[in-house]
Protein backbone atom coordinates (compact mmCIF):
# COMPACT_ATOMS: atom_id res chain seq x y z
CA UNK A 1 0.00 0.00 0.00
CA UNK A 2 2.79 2.44 0.88
CA UNK A 3 4.46 1.71 -2.44
CA UNK A 4 1.27 2.54 -4.34
CA UNK A 5 0.86 5.77 -2.39
CA UNK A 6 4.42 6.72 -3.25
CA UNK A 7 3.79 5.97 -6.92
CA UNK A 8 0.62 8.08 -6.84
CA UNK A 9 2.49 10.93 -5.19
CA UNK A 10 5.26 10.73 -7.77
CA UNK A 11 2.79 10.70 -10.68
CA UNK A 12 0.89 13.69 -9.28
CA UNK A 13 4.04 15.69 -8.67
CA UNK A 14 5.33 14.91 -12.16
CA UNK A 15 2.09 16.05 -13.78
CA UNK A 16 2.11 19.27 -11.76
CA UNK A 17 5.79 19.81 -12.55
CA UNK A 18 5.25 19.35 -16.30
CA UNK A 19 2.27 21.71 -16.24
CA UNK A 20 4.32 24.36 -14.45
CA UNK A 21 7.29 23.95 -16.83
CA UNK A 22 5.41 23.97 -20.13
CA UNK A 23 2.33 26.06 -19.35
CA UNK A 24 2.42 28.14 -16.19
CA UNK A 25 5.97 29.42 -15.68
CA UNK A 26 6.91 32.58 -17.64
CA UNK A 27 9.40 32.36 -20.50
CA UNK A 28 12.82 33.77 -19.64
CA UNK A 29 13.34 37.11 -21.39
CA UNK A 30 16.93 36.68 -22.63
CA UNK A 31 17.22 32.95 -23.37
CA UNK A 32 13.67 32.30 -24.44
CA UNK A 33 11.93 28.94 -24.39
CA UNK A 34 15.18 26.95 -24.29
CA UNK A 35 15.61 28.11 -20.70
CA UNK A 36 12.82 25.71 -19.67
CA UNK A 37 15.31 22.85 -19.82
CA UNK A 38 16.69 24.44 -16.64
CA UNK A 39 13.84 22.75 -14.72
CA UNK A 40 15.08 19.36 -15.89
CA UNK A 41 18.82 19.99 -15.75
CA UNK A 42 18.88 21.22 -12.14
CA UNK A 43 16.89 18.26 -10.73
CA UNK A 44 19.04 15.75 -12.62
CA UNK A 45 22.14 17.50 -11.31
CA UNK A 46 20.73 17.39 -7.78
CA UNK A 47 19.96 13.68 -8.05
CA UNK A 48 23.49 13.08 -9.33
CA UNK A 49 24.88 14.54 -6.12
CA UNK A 50 22.31 12.79 -3.92
CA UNK A 51 22.98 9.41 -5.55
CA UNK A 52 26.72 9.59 -5.05
CA UNK A 53 26.30 10.85 -1.50
CA UNK A 54 24.42 7.60 -0.80
CA UNK A 55 27.19 5.66 -2.57
CA UNK A 56 29.73 7.41 -0.34
CA UNK A 57 27.84 6.63 2.88
CA UNK A 58 26.99 3.08 1.84
CA UNK A 59 30.60 2.38 0.87
CA UNK A 60 31.91 3.57 4.24
CA UNK A 61 29.36 1.48 6.12
CA UNK A 62 30.18 -1.57 4.00
CA UNK A 63 33.91 -1.31 4.68
CA UNK A 64 33.30 -0.79 8.40
CA UNK A 65 30.55 -3.35 9.00
CA UNK A 66 31.09 -5.74 6.06
CA UNK A 67 27.34 -6.14 5.71
CA UNK A 68 26.24 -6.79 2.13
CA UNK A 69 23.11 -4.64 2.44
CA UNK A 70 25.25 -1.49 2.48
CA UNK A 71 27.10 -2.54 -0.65
CA UNK A 72 23.77 -3.25 -2.33
CA UNK A 73 22.48 0.20 -1.37
CA UNK A 74 25.64 1.85 -2.71
CA UNK A 75 25.58 -0.22 -5.89
CA UNK A 76 21.94 0.55 -6.69
CA UNK A 77 22.30 4.24 -5.93
CA UNK A 78 25.42 4.34 -8.10
CA UNK A 79 23.51 2.86 -11.03
CA UNK A 80 20.78 5.47 -10.76
CA UNK A 81 23.36 8.20 -10.21
CA UNK A 82 25.21 7.27 -13.38
CA UNK A 83 21.96 7.54 -15.36
CA UNK A 84 21.16 10.97 -13.91
CA UNK A 85 24.72 12.18 -14.46
CA UNK A 86 24.36 11.20 -18.11
CA UNK A 87 21.05 13.09 -18.30
CA UNK A 88 22.61 16.14 -16.63
CA UNK A 89 25.44 16.18 -19.18
CA UNK A 90 23.04 15.73 -22.10
CA UNK A 91 20.59 18.42 -20.97
CA UNK A 92 23.47 20.75 -20.20
CA UNK A 93 24.83 20.31 -23.72
CA UNK A 94 21.38 20.87 -25.25
CA UNK A 95 21.09 24.10 -23.29
CA UNK A 96 24.65 25.17 -24.17
CA UNK A 97 24.25 24.93 -27.94
CA UNK A 98 21.73 27.76 -28.48
CA UNK A 99 23.10 29.90 -25.63
CA UNK A 100 26.90 29.50 -26.05
CA UNK A 101 26.94 28.40 -29.68
CA UNK A 102 28.77 25.15 -28.83
CA UNK A 103 27.67 21.78 -27.49
CA UNK A 104 30.62 21.57 -25.11
CA UNK A 105 33.27 23.91 -23.70
CA UNK A 106 36.27 22.28 -22.00
CA UNK A 107 37.06 25.60 -20.32
CA UNK A 108 33.87 25.43 -18.27
CA UNK A 109 34.75 23.88 -14.86
CA UNK A 110 31.21 22.72 -14.10
CA UNK A 111 30.97 20.67 -17.28
CA UNK A 112 34.47 19.21 -17.03
CA UNK A 113 34.21 18.28 -13.33
CA UNK A 114 30.82 16.64 -13.94
CA UNK A 115 32.28 14.58 -16.78
CA UNK A 116 35.14 13.54 -14.48
CA UNK A 117 32.50 12.49 -11.94
CA UNK A 118 30.82 10.37 -14.63
CA UNK A 119 34.11 8.58 -15.39
CA UNK A 120 34.84 8.01 -11.70
CA UNK A 121 31.58 6.23 -11.09
CA UNK A 122 31.84 4.35 -14.35
CA UNK A 123 35.09 3.03 -12.89
CA UNK A 124 33.11 2.13 -9.75
CA UNK A 125 31.29 -0.51 -11.80
CA UNK A 126 34.26 -1.54 -13.93
CA UNK A 127 36.34 -2.59 -10.93
CA UNK A 128 33.54 -4.93 -9.93
CA UNK A 129 33.47 -6.60 -13.33
CA UNK A 130 37.24 -7.19 -13.33
CA UNK A 131 37.43 -8.54 -9.77
CA UNK A 132 37.85 -12.29 -9.39
CA UNK A 133 35.36 -12.48 -6.50
CA UNK A 134 32.19 -10.43 -5.81
CA UNK A 135 33.34 -9.56 -2.28
CA UNK A 136 36.70 -8.31 -3.53
CA UNK A 137 35.00 -6.28 -6.26
CA UNK A 138 32.68 -4.78 -3.65
CA UNK A 139 35.66 -3.71 -1.51
CA UNK A 140 37.51 -2.16 -4.46
CA UNK A 141 34.34 -0.40 -5.60
CA UNK A 142 33.73 0.94 -2.09
CA UNK A 143 37.16 2.57 -2.14
CA UNK A 144 36.41 4.16 -5.51
CA UNK A 145 33.02 5.32 -4.22
CA UNK A 146 34.64 7.00 -1.23
CA UNK A 147 37.61 8.56 -3.05
CA UNK A 148 35.47 9.65 -5.98
CA UNK A 149 33.24 11.67 -3.68
CA UNK A 150 36.06 14.23 -3.50
CA UNK A 151 34.89 15.47 -6.90
CA UNK A 152 31.41 16.37 -5.56
CA UNK A 153 32.48 19.59 -3.76
CA UNK A 154 34.45 20.54 -6.89
CA UNK A 155 31.31 20.20 -9.01
CA UNK A 156 29.26 22.21 -6.51
CA UNK A 157 31.79 25.04 -6.07
CA UNK A 158 33.16 25.09 -9.63
CA UNK A 159 31.12 28.09 -10.78
CA UNK A 160 32.09 30.00 -7.65
CA UNK A 161 35.81 29.21 -7.56
CA UNK A 162 36.58 29.50 -11.29
CA UNK A 163 35.35 31.67 -14.08
CA UNK A 164 33.76 30.05 -17.09
CA UNK A 165 30.85 30.25 -19.48
CA UNK A 166 28.54 28.52 -17.00
CA UNK A 167 26.55 31.11 -15.00
CA UNK A 168 26.90 31.31 -11.20
CA UNK A 169 24.15 29.85 -8.98
CA UNK A 170 21.22 32.15 -9.84
CA UNK A 171 19.10 30.76 -7.02
CA UNK A 172 21.34 32.30 -4.37
CA UNK A 173 21.92 35.65 -6.04
CA UNK A 174 20.33 38.75 -4.54
CA UNK A 175 18.05 39.29 -7.55
CA UNK A 176 17.19 35.60 -7.51
CA UNK A 177 14.61 33.96 -9.72
CA UNK A 178 11.11 35.10 -10.53
CA UNK A 179 8.84 33.67 -7.77
CA UNK A 180 7.00 31.52 -10.35
CA UNK A 181 10.32 30.18 -11.66
CA UNK A 182 11.45 29.42 -8.12
CA UNK A 183 8.21 27.58 -7.33
CA UNK A 184 8.45 25.60 -10.58
CA UNK A 185 12.03 24.62 -9.75
CA UNK A 186 11.07 23.58 -6.22
CA UNK A 187 8.18 21.43 -7.46
CA UNK A 188 10.47 19.82 -10.05
CA UNK A 189 13.12 19.09 -7.42
CA UNK A 190 10.57 17.45 -5.14
CA UNK A 191 9.01 15.47 -8.00
CA UNK A 192 12.33 14.09 -9.19
CA UNK A 193 13.49 13.33 -5.65
CA UNK A 194 10.36 11.25 -5.02
CA UNK A 195 10.98 9.48 -8.34
CA UNK A 196 14.55 8.78 -7.21
CA UNK A 197 13.31 7.22 -3.96
CA UNK A 198 10.94 4.95 -5.90
CA UNK A 199 13.67 3.89 -8.34
CA UNK A 200 16.12 3.23 -5.50
CA UNK A 201 13.64 1.10 -3.54
CA UNK A 202 12.73 -0.89 -6.65
CA UNK A 203 16.37 -1.43 -7.63
CA UNK A 204 17.39 -2.51 -4.11
CA UNK A 205 14.55 -5.05 -4.01
CA UNK A 206 15.59 -6.38 -7.41
CA UNK A 207 19.25 -6.56 -6.40
CA UNK A 208 18.35 -8.45 -3.22
CA UNK A 209 16.48 -10.98 -5.35
CA UNK A 210 19.52 -11.33 -7.62
CA UNK A 211 21.74 -11.97 -4.59
CA UNK A 212 19.31 -14.56 -3.20
CA UNK A 213 19.26 -16.38 -6.54
CA UNK A 214 23.08 -16.34 -6.66
CA UNK A 215 23.28 -17.88 -3.20
CA UNK A 216 20.78 -20.58 -4.19
CA UNK A 217 22.85 -21.46 -7.25
CA UNK A 218 25.98 -21.66 -5.08
CA UNK A 219 24.17 -24.11 -2.82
Amino acid sequence: MKRYLLLALSFTLMVVSLYFVFVWVPTERMMGIVQRIFYLMVPTGWLTLLSFLIVFIGSILYLVKREEKWDILAYCSGEIGLVFTTLALITGSIWAKPIWGVWWDWGTPRLTSTLVLWFIYLAYFLVRSFASEPSRGARFAAVVGIVGFVDIPIVILSTTLWQGMHPPPLIFQEAGLDPRMMLTLQVSLIAYTVLFVILLIARVLLKNSEVDIRYLKEG
